[in-house]
């Protein structure tokens, strides 16, 4: 079948009417003294409808609805559910984690701040290094999406694509920060989640409707067939579920939206994004599931582009327009949280936490900062995404490193024993483990192989206990954590070390938890909680106060 497409002019139009509705309204709400905390948090007081909007655009991102549509053109029938129900029910599970944070600080900008606060520089930095390695694949990953669909979509190349998506997006953040970030992603996530009521059923109707089903069906396997299949679970399921909950502790996009709503509107900002991203995440990786029936192979090989190739197959200009705008608006909704993330690290842990004297941090000199490291992070972003990485890959991978951090971090803003020495050795030593793991630098045979799985047994009741732990405390935690470890055994231990995505995983759970755990535990530790607040704050009010004590 022919491949549709928009056209140069076509293509341009749509980016320049998009890009320059999110500039305008980011210029209409910028101020003419900016202040580097409203730049970082939003001022701390983000309304219900926009806080949801703004956390439900950041969590659907383009990577996420190409990744589910891999999911599901890989898996099958139940690869959008492995990756779009454990994402949204991990959004859900650390609401009550997001809750505890934002008592403990109210004013803080980032979570390596607080870190700095309960530890000291080394625990601060690891985190904050972390979260730029993270926003920046994340950014890579959406700039690859972006690119991939303007090349397929048009005339214009994918170098051409990644540039003018960059471009857009930096364009609009780099004015107003976090502020143009969560405005815009409320406009994003409506168009978004109509577009995807309208695309879903016009691309499935117009390929043929149920009858896709009864025809297509001798495409798949019978693991592919399957809603149960533990191929997709063990695969795509289980990773993610490591993965994302990762994501949510470690990802300061994330953390970001919690400082920027209101107290007490956590809650409902946690459900509400919950919601929204399992179904539309779900509802998009159909198409990769449809794709998988109608025996359709991507395009060069690369299934990043199954998404715009069922879309330019099966959809008119009018839709397939549609379509453009509801993937340009889902990448640029998650692109621009990154750079904010990004410029709120630089801002906040680098300059106003280690860089700058006690008590004169200069706010002009921080959003000079924050922009800088927009500007550098797009460019070094576009560099990555002209490789074209696999962006479930890059997702994965991501959440995976942040595996390390999950338990220390959390251990650190509830137990009071936790030393910087613990979390610090912890987490490294934990990155260690998985990374060879990971990319088969140790091979995972004899003794090596049943280590390794007792251990990733371990980590699959580390991740059980925290889910349990956030709603229902440290006992239920304990009991949940024991109960999975010795139901999982008698089948992991032997088995588990197949499936080294998975096993590096939670390798890095376990380690990091049993080393945390083990260096904490007797330790004469006996932290104030309440210290952080004092600790953390508004960098522009303090140095009023600083400058007016020097008059």
């Amino acid at each position: 079948m022919q491949l549709q497409q928009l056209g140069t002019p076509l293509t341009l139009f749509l980016l320049l009417l998009f890009f320059g509705i999110t500039f305008f309204i980011s210029v209409s709400i910028g101020k003419k003294k900016e202040n580097a905390d409203n730049y970082m948090t939003a001022g701390n007081n983000v309304g219900i409808g926009i806080s949801a909007a703004s956390m439900t655009a950041t969590w659907i991102w383009a990577s996420s609805l190409y990744a589910s549509a891999t999911s599901g053109y890989t898996y099958g029938v139940s690869g959008p559910i492995h990756y779009g129900l454990w994402g949204a029910l991990m959004i859900l599970f650390i609401y009550p984690f997001g809750k505890r944070i934002r008592s403990l600080a109210p004013k803080a900008h980032t979570l390596a701040e607080i870190l700095h606060a309960r530890h000291g520089q080394s625990s601060q930095l690891i985190l904050a290094g972390s979260n730029i390695l993270g926003s920046l694949l994340s950014l890579t990953s959406n700039f690859i999406a972006g690119g991939a669909l303007i090349a397929m979509l048009s005339p214009l190349s994918f170098t051409a694509g990644i540039l003018m998506v960059g471009s857009g997006v930096l364009l609009y953040t780099l004015w107003s920060g976090l502020r143009a970030s969560v405005l815009t992603d409320f406009i994003q996530v409506v168009a978004m989640l109509g577009a995807v009521v309208i695309i879903v059923p016009a691309v499935f109707f117009a390929a043929g409707g149920t009858e896709i089903f009864v025809v297509g069906a001798v495409n798949l396997t019978a693991q592919q067939s399957s809603f149960f299949s533990s191929d997709a679970f063990m695969n795509q399921g289980a990773p993610y579920i490591a993965a994302v909950l990762a994501y949510a502790i470690g990802n300061q996009t994330i953390a970001q939206r919690l400082f920027a709503v209101r107290e007490d509107m956590i809650k409902r900002t946690f459900v509400t994004a919950t919601i929204g991203y399992g179904a539309t995440v779900i509802g998009v990786g159909i198409l990769g599931v449809l794709a998988l029936y109608l025996g359709i192979e991507p395009l060069d090989g690369d299934t990043n582009n199954l998404i715009p190739q069922l879309a330019s197959s099966y959809l008119n200009i009018g839709f397939l327009s549609i379509f453009f705008i509801m993937i340009i608006g889902s990448l640029a909704s998650t692109a621009d949280s990154d750079l904010s993330a990004l410029s709120s690290i630089m801002m906040a842990d680098i300059y106003g936490r280690n860089l700058a004297d006690k008590d004169a941090v200069n706010p002009k000199r921080m959003l000079l900062i924050g922009r800088i490291t927009m500007i550098v992070a797009t460019i070094i972003a576009l560099y990555f995404a002209s490789n074209q990485f696999n962006i479930l890959d890059l997702l994965v991978l991501v959440g995976a490193i942040w595996g390390a951090l999950v338990f220390p971090v959390i251990a650190s803003f509830y137990w009071n024993k936790v030393t910087n020495p613990a979390f610090t050795t912890s987490v490294l030593v934990a990155l260690a483990v998985f990374f060879p793991v990971r990319f088969g630098f140790i091979e995972l045979v004899g003794p090596v192989a049943i280590v390794s799985d007792i251990l990733a047994v371990i980590g699959v009741g580390v991740v059980a206990g925290l889910m349990a732990f956030g709603f229902f405390g440290g006992k239920v935690a304990r009991i949940v954590a024991a109960v999975v470890i010795i139901g999982v055994a008698p089948f992991g231990i032997g088995a588990l070390h197949a499936y080294p995505i998975l096993t590096a995983s939670l390798l890095a759970y376990a380690v990091s938890t049993i080393l945390c755990i083990a260096m904490s535990w007797r330790s004469d530790m006996e932290f104030d909680f309440s210290s952080i607040a004092k600790k953390t704050g508004h960098f522009d009010v303090a140095t009023s106060v600083a400058a007016s004590s020097n008059r």
